[in-house]
């Protein structure tokens, strides 16, 4: 590189000229004039032969900010692309340039110029890390510590503290810059500034470092900067330039705290292997409902640090006093550094892990306690720092107080939790710091409540950050936490629930007369307001013994209001509160099923242990009294007074949900939890109140009564209130399906003349078809699933007869009407006939052994009329999707108790559904269509697709799993040959561009990864238009983001590569041409499918992002295609090599390739064993190299 100043007067005119042109450019770019040539002439500057020479010189003398501005952005892109060739005094060149300039120019006013160069700085510096000298190393960063300590003056210490800010984020691979190097390279700069610079190496860990290398330490030195400037900072005001420079140190030591720290265990540990398969995204986030925070864990050797030191009572301290001397001034809780100074404050509450000794957690509770207490100020009085907001002062140091309570919740148990604020000997309270959370919490629901915005105020964030708190607190994330409630704790929980309640009740009758668009649907509304019902919810259990009886009041005095004011008064804010306390109570007395039967929670089975008679348990009292409200339902003119379609829809919200869980339990469910501490008398009296609780709606009680009752009410919704589909979806699909969950409920249901009332109503009546069509699949499958209960087969086969025989006539007569096909278009024709599609597909995903005979007949008698219907509605994408979904649920639920005629029958069947389906080109799409019908012809015939790979896949199943009682293999019929005959006519319809639909593609290529593995024979005999096409859709796969479908193709070509080398090591075909190539359209002779996978497996292994989830898939893959192709193999591996021009990586990259294949006794056996030892091999191979062949 040339010195600066040469001599030369052409060199120094032609320097100048190009400044000119570059000013002359920049002031284009802000002018929005000439912008391309502007942009060519920036551009040229990057390409100057005198780059370095031109650009320092740019900086030093350009009047021009952004000229400056990219004339560091030019050093940077050429010194990173010319790195390798540059010498080492070029290299220390530009790095000490940048530190100097930074400080000489401190006082500028551009300061983003300064930032830029210091972060250029910053990567110059880690680009050379690991070519630079210790020395080399101490003399930069002895240069930027005197800068940060101020020896350079106050304004060269905030950009030396900005220096090591850009350096921190540079040497995180999270934030790093691309410089087209190995991972490897990241990794190994990240892991040398955590061990050696960002603080001291104490002596207790058994090793002294050297004095050069004890003052790298970046965290002390961001304590010491910050300590220089605060007395200066809490004597004057917040103008002077020190308060920048205190709080640019705190933002550092949050950047330093907010790292993801690998060297905890041991700090003199270097990095032993690398996670080459991390996507550089942590996983130490802790998440709950609405909040997130990670937990610092910087492990034993910060001890001293943070915590011995006294650097946290120093950083409590200077917040206080500032906070103090600013508290008139409104602008200062959102000043830069009172936002560093908190948020710093907050991270230090995540501490964690072996920071703290094994003392039983004494230190962290001491220290959590002086958190705690330079957080009180922030949040106590809570009322009267309420008023405050409300009255303009700034709500962001409320908000942070709040997330620190979060934190520290999180990591203590509710006990500890609750002594810290009795700790605190500065804090003149008795109460625990659970009252206070009670306090504050409460405070926030009452602003909550004074506020009637909708918008997302303090208050919303606030409460959503302490029912959080609240949940850490009750439902903690570690299972081995002690979750056990002090008596304070409980009686605030029981104030924050009445509060709650309270706020909840008067926001519904505020509520009552809004004119809402009603767009919102009340399960989507439900839903939106779980997270919250379910914070409240554990609230309500934590204090158990006060919420139910509270919830029985309130529901009382409503219901007298009700009946009082019936005729006389306005019922709509009632009935609103009513709506709200549905759902309040419904999460408190109920879980959310999650595709089991859920249990009664167990803080309802282990209190009123004094209880032995069921009708007094207190759940009992509330859950008949909510029952006889909504029994009232079946009276028409109380119905028309009260039951508007909104509350109802919240009842058989609440009937679903309560009925899931106490309508008929099974005996012996979960037990109560008792401690071994207590004693047998206490175990027994707990168990008789659960016995109270669980038999009074069981059974042998009032289950059955209380079971009609749902089912008359269900019945009212569906014929009383038409046209409300959001009501209809909620009995169809949540309270029906509840009821028929177990069979033991089964057993009664069929019982009972309501059910028989409905069943006849749904066979023979047309009040039901006013119900959309997926809500009558829906009560069809629920109808047929009832059947569970009957006394035997031959009673349930011929219920299913009974319920389905009009519809299965019916069907049969119109398809068979002449005059069809003149009324078949008219929409009561469509909608009738798609009803009773979906009506037959509800009974057939119903399929049980018991019903399966009905069930097939059922299939048999529509067989015909089925094809009739796609013929005539080949142009109706609704109606031919509703055929294709009825015939692959029920060949789902027939194929494998099918006999071998039957079978016959029903894959004869299948292949000429798919036949009509292709002969109409019903799949194809013309691309004539505009760009908005194409998009929606492309989502009609996506899911036409999938219905047939669902179908092809479910006529599979037949060879894995089969019931029947045929023991002649010569009457079977052959799947897999109906299998690859229906993908034949499938296929050509899925193009790329529909399995960008993940559904369909992960359908697509379950089937295919299926047959390929299981018929691999079959595969090989594809004629080349087939075989090319999922050959194509394989690489498409392999190349995936979705995990699972990388896997399935993995499988695929294990299944094909396997075959191969086993069937050609017996002297056979194999795969035949398909593996030599084929040629080509222009010509051009293709690689054959065995070469091209074993490419596009390597490159994908090497370089791309690949999960260790799909090493062992991956493995079972490679084996034998490297087994096949082995002169290919060591060809790339040979290429491969020699693409490396580092001497050291070559042979690390030669070595590791042979360890591959030739080490661990591997062999060329495909067995379990050696499959095994290659995987082992392969993840080693993987660990060693893709480090450094993967570039960042």
């Amino acid at each position: 590189m040339q010195n600066f100043f040469n001599g030369r007067t052409d060199d120094l005119v032609q320097i100048q000229s190009t400044m000119q042109a570059i000013e002359h450019a920049c002031s284009e770019i802000q002018m929005h004039a000439n912008p391309a040539i502007a942009e060519a002439t920036l551009l040229s500057l990057r390409q100057s032969p005198q780059l370095y020479q031109t650009c320092k010189f740019i900086l030093e003398n350009s009047q021009v900010a952004i000229a400056r501005f990219q004339a560091a952005a030019a050093i940077r892109d050429a010194a990173i692309r010319e790195w390798g060739i540059l010498s080492a005094d070029d290299k220390r060149s530009l790095v000490s340039f940048c530190l100097c300039f930074v400080i000489q120019h401190a006082s500028s006013p551009d300061a983003y110029v300064q930032v830029k160069v210091s972060a250029v700085g910053a990567q110059l510096m880690k680009r050379g890390w690991p070519d630079f000298m210790e020395s080399e190393k101490e003399a930069f960063l002895s240069e930027v510590k005197m800068a940060v300590l101020g020896n350079h003056g106050v304004a060269a210490q905030f950009f030396g503290i900005n220096f090591l800010e850009s350096m921190v984020s540079e040497f995180s691979p999270v934030t790093s810059t691309d410089m087209g190097l190995p991972r490897e390279f990241h990794e190994q700069c990240r892991a040398s500034l955590e061990l050696h610079y960002l603080k001291v190496l104490p002596i207790a860990v058994g090793i002294l470092l050297p004095d050069e290398h004890r003052i790298f330490k970046f965290y002390s030195w961001a304590q010491e900067a910050a300590f220089g400037v605060t007395r200066k900072v809490v004597e004057c005001d917040s103008t002077v330039v020190e308060v920048k420079v205190c709080a640019a140190a705190l933002r550092l030591m949050l950047q330093i705290m907010t790292w993801d720290f690998q060297l905890n265990k041991n700090a003199v540990e270097r990095v032993k292997s690398i996670n080459v398969f991390s996507s550089g995204v942590r996983n130490d986030a802790m998440l709950l409902k609405k909040s997130e925070f990670i937990l610092v864990q910087p492990g034993p050797s910060w001890r001293d640090v943070l915590i011995s030191s006294g650097h946290i009572g120093w950083l409590l301290g200077l917040y206080g006093a500032l906070r103090q001397k600013f508290s008139c001034e409104a602008y200062w809780l959102d000043s830069p550094i009172a936002v560093s100074a908190r948020n710093l404050i907050i991270q230090l509450c995540s501490l964690a892990g072996t920071i703290f000794p094994s003392d039983n957690g004494q230190m962290q509770e001491r220290h959590l306690v002086q958190m705690l207490s330079g957080i009180i100020p922030w949040i106590h009085p809570p009322d009267i720092i309420s008023a405050a907001i409300e009255h303009g002062k700034s709500e962001s140091e409320l908000l942070d107080g709040c997330r620190a309570l979060l934190y520290i919740a999180s990591l203590t148990s509710p006990m500890v939790f609750d002594k810290l604020l009795k700790s605190l000997r500065s804090v003149a309270c008795s109460l625990g710091t659970l009252s206070l959370l009670s306090s504050l919490t409460c405070e926030v629901v009452k602003a909550r409540m004074a506020d009637n915005t909708e918008e997302e105020t303090w208050n919303w964030i606030a409460r959503d950050i302490l029912l959080d708190t609240w949940t850490a607190i009750l439902q903690p994330p570690d299972n081995g936490k002690d979750a056990e409630l002090p008596p304070d704790g409980i009686r605030a929980s029981a104030s924050v629930f009445n509060l709650i309640v309270e706020s909840e009740l008067k926001v519904a009758a505020a509520s009552a007369f809004d004119d809402g668009d009603g767009s919102e649907p009340p399960q989507a509304s439900i839903s939106a307001m779980d997270e919250r019902l379910s914070s409240y919810a554990l609230l309500a259990r934590a204090a158990i013994d006060v919420t139910i009886p509270l919830l029985t009041q309130l529901f009382s005095e409503r219901f007298t209001l009700l009946h009082h004011g019936r005729g006389t008064s306005d019922p709509t804010c009632t009935l609103e509160e009513l709506y709200s306390l549905l759902l309040i109570t419904g999460h408190i007395l109920a879980d959310e099923g999650e595709g089991e039967t859920p249990l009664v929670p167990e803080a309802l089975q282990a209190h009123f242990v004094d209880i032995v008679e069921a009708k007094q348990h207190p759940v009992v009292v509330l859950s008949c009294s909510i029952l006889k409200f909504a029994e009232q339902s079946l009276d028409t003119e109380i119905r028309a007074a009260f039951f508007s379609p909104r509350l109802m829809e919240a009842v058989i919200w609440f009937l679903a949900r309560w009925s899931d869980t106490y309508l008929m339990p099974l005996e012996g469910g979960r037990q109560s939890n008792c401690n071994p501490g207590h004693d047998s008398d206490c175990q027994l009296e707990s168990q008789v109140s659960k016995k109270a609780l669980l038999s009074f709606f069981g059974e042998h009680n009032q289950g059955k009564l209380v079971l009609d009752i749902i089912v008359k009410i269900s019945m009212t919704t569906l014929v009383s209130y038409p046209g409300e589909k959001q009501l209809q979806e909620l009995t169809c699909c949540q309270l029906l399906p509840a009821v028929v969950r177990r069979k033991n409920v089964c057993a009664h249901l069929v019982t009972l003349d309501s059910w028989r009332n409905l069943a006849n109503a749904f066979a023979n009546g047309r009040s039901l078809f006013t119900l959309t069509a997926t809500h009558q699949r829906s009560l069809a499958e629920t109808l047929i699933r009832s059947a569970a209960g009957m006394r035997n087969s031959e009673a349930s086969n011929q219920y299913v007869r009974d319920l389905m025989g009009q519809m299965t006539a019916y069907l049969v007569d119109i398809s068979s009407d002449c005059n069809l096909k003149n009324v078949a278009q008219q929409p009561d024709a469509i909608l009738s006939v798609s009803c009773l599609l979906e009506r037959l597909r509800g009974a057939a995903r119903a399929s049980q052994p018991r019903t399966q005979k009905a069930i097939f007949e059922m299939g048999i008698s529509v067989m015909n009329p089925v094809l009739t219907l796609l013929e005539i509605y080949k142009h109706e994408s609704a109606v031919v999707y509703f055929l294709l979904k009825f015939v692959v649920d029920w060949v789902d639920g027939q194929v494998i108790f099918l006999e071998a005629k039957d079978t016959t029958i029903v894959v004869t069947f299948c292949m000429q559904l798919l036949q009509l389906y292709s002969s109409h080109n019903i799949g194809k799409i013309s691309l004539s269509l505009s760009s908005s019908l194409l998009s929606e012809a492309r989502t009609e015939k996506y899911k036409d697709l999938r219905a047939l790979l669902q179908l092809l896949t479910n006529l599979c199943s037949k060879d894995l799993v089969d019931f029947s009682s045929d023991s002649n293999e010569a009457e079977r019929t052959d799947i897999a040959q109906v299998i690859y005959l229906g993908l034949h006519i499938v296929t050509p319809l899925i193009s790329l561009e529909m399995l960008k639909y993940p559904k369909l593609c992960r359908d697509y290529f379950a089937l295919v990864s299926h047959i390929l593995e299981v018929y691999p024979e079959k595969f090989a005999q594809l004629n080349n238009e087939a075989f090319a096409h999922i050959v194509g859709t394989l690489d498409f796969g392999i190349h995936h983001q979705d995990t699972e479908i990388v896997n399935m193709c993995l499988r695929a070509l294990n299944a094909l590569a396997s075959y191969h080398y086993k069937e050609t090591g017996a002297g056979k075909e194999g795969l035949g041409s398909h593996v030599a190539g084929m040629m080509a359209l222009g010509g051009k002779l293709q690689e054959g499918i065995l070469s091209r996978f074993l490419r596009v497996l390597l490159e994908l292994l090497l370089f791309e992002e690949c999960s260790t989830e799909l090493v062992s898939s991956a493995a079972d893959a490679l084996l034998p295609l490297i087994l096949c192709e082995q002169a290919l193999y060591q060809r790339l591996g040979h290429e491969l090599i020699e693409r490396q021009v580092n001497p050291q990586l070559k042979s690390r990259l030669a070595n590791a390739l042979q360890c591959l294949t030739g080490t661990n006794e591997l062999s060329s056996s495909l067995d379990r064993i050696n499959r095994q030892k290659f995987r082992k091999n392969l993840y080693v191979f993987l660990v060693e190299v893709r480090g450094f062949l993967r570039t960042k």
